[in-house]
């Protein structure tokens, strides 16, 4: 098949949107598929990262919105359509689309001149007129999407869906006799998303003390870089940017301070303990499901909720065991086999 991805990144939204969309890419192309990316260049964008062919989309500097996923998407579903209308190539068989700003009023104009659209959702909070909907959360449900999507829609709901890079699934195979062995807390990563704008990983790094060893990841579209360096030069802490081995560092940690998103679902798979960092309104309802079922507590004192589990490590062993049963890491995989059969 040749399929179109619609989806975009920058300073505003992050990368998360842009690296689920490369993961299911690249899983794509392992069974012969071709991949087409097509995006915005807006501000702070990882673009560059994009190993398949890219088509850009023109930006309006003047473009303003009171909506802000609108403002996140740099046009009106209208513009845009019409500007991902001019670039689409005639014979793509799949557009997968995943923006926050789009709903049926794009689907719509766009259908014509493709054969099948997958929507990439979190939200359930608008209507869509797509053939495959996939919502990777945990607690995501049909009802989620009753009356805003056609009766023959396909939907992919839950964690066995996420969509992880495959050195995850690889590492798996490690997890439970890594996390067997740990008897206390001494490693720390810390990762705030690719792009951190609020600068919340300085905040945490003011609140620890001296006694873990400390790993920070940071995007590469981060402000903050230099002025996190220069304050951990004489401490305990490593700050690692772009990284590329993130399964491993996952593994090798006890601990993560980290934001939602689908980051969460990659520490599942490694069975890593979170005090999560809720950033924005699309974290907050996977993160109270995950702590809800006790694989994540969400921070209100970053240092009493530390100091419960150095003092409970049986609440940690709970956590570790629990986060691992929720994701198994093959989620693209059983993505693409799904859109496989939509060619028969």
């Amino acid at each position: 098949m040749n399929i179109v991805f619609r989806v975009d990144s920058s300073s505003q939204m992050g990368v998360g949107h842009l690296m689920r969309c490369l993961t299911l890419a690249d899983e794509l192309k392992k069974q012969n598929h071709n991949a087409t990316f097509i995006c915005r260049e807006l501000k702070g964008n990882l673009i560059k990262l994009i190993e398949h062919r890219v088509l850009i989309l023109p930006v309006d500097k003047d473009f303003q919105s009171d909506d802000l996923y609108l403002s996140w998407l740099g046009a009106t579903q209208e513009q845009d359509a019409k500007q991902t209308i001019q670039v689409i190539h005639d014979n793509a068989d799949l557009l997968i689309v995943d923006s926050y700003a789009l709903d049926e009023v794009w689907h719509k104009q766009l259908k014509p001149h493709i054969k099948k659209i997958m929507v990439i959702d979190d939200l359930a909070d608008r209507e869509f007129d797509c053939d495959v909907l996939l919502n990777q959360n945990l607690g995501s449900q049909k009802e989620d999407y009753q009356g805003k999507v056609l009766s023959d829609c396909e939907l992919l709901l839950g964690c066995d869906y996420a969509l992880l890079r495959p050195e995850f699934s690889e590492l798996r195979k490690q997890v439970k006799e890594k996390r067997k062995g740990t008897k206390e807390i001494k490693n720390i990563l810390i990762s705030m998303g690719g792009s951190d704008k609020n600068n919340v990983t300085y905040d945490i790094l003011q609140q620890l003390d001296d006694d873990f060893n400390v790993i920070v990841v940071l995007g590469g579209a981060s402000q903050h870089k230099k002025m996190i360096k220069e304050y951990v030069k004489d401490k305990n802490i490593k700050v690692i940017v772009n990284v590329d081995n993130m399964a491993e560092l996952m593994l090798k940690a006890d601990l993560a301070i980290g934001a939602g998103g689908v980051t969460a679902l990659e520490r599942c798979c490694l069975g890593l303990p979170t005090l999560l960092h809720v950033l924005a309104e699309n974290q907050k309802r996977i993160a109270e499901n995950l702590e809800q079922l006790g694989i994540t507590m969400i921070v209100r004192d970053l240092e009493n909720d530390i100091q419960v589990l150095v003092d409970d490590f049986s609440l940690w062993q709970f956590m570790s065991s629990k986060s691992q049963s929720i994701c198994d890491g093959l989620g693209a995989e059983k993505v693409v086999a799904h859109l496989g059969s939509l060619q028969k």
